[in-house]
């Protein structure tokens, strides 16, 4: 089992900043590709952002709305993960969730079914 726990969420103004963070505790976080996915109302879960590990490099994928905005990166010796937003639109605003998977494809391709562990979620709204 891998228990994920996200902070950093709240209100900021449109072309403000917000950093979430996600720990992990339980199984080895190092052999679970990480990422982030969003809910906003009315809307399916989407993929944003993905990190994987493969020993000597760090390769990191995104949706193309947070291209050049957003930057997923990882801590393997603290266990966390860590989502910075930049230049967020009130588009951005929704349910942020982590997500740890053994396969960085299902993170990619946004299978959300088929993802191994889920946070519990952190609110991200984005005023104009």
């Amino acid at each position: 089992q891998v228990q994920l726990v996200e902070s950093g969420g709240g209100l900021v103004q449109a072309g403000g900043s917000l950093r979430l963070s996600c720990a992990a505790s339980g199984r080895t976080f190092s052999n679970y590709a990480m990422g982030w996915f969003r809910q906003g109302p009315g809307k399916e879960r989407e993929f944003v952002a993905a990190v994987s590990w493969s020993g000597r490099m760090t390769y990191t994928y995104y949706t193309d709305s947070v291209k050049g905005r957003f930057t997923i990166s990882r801590d393997n010796a603290k266990s966390t993960v860590y989502l910075q937003m930049n230049s967020l639109k009130p588009e951005d605003t929704a349910v942020y969730y982590c997500a740890a998977s053994g396969n960085i494809a299902t993170l990619r391709r946004s299978d959300a079914k088929n993802v191994d562990y889920w946070g519990q979620g952190t609110q991200v709204s984005v005023s104009s």
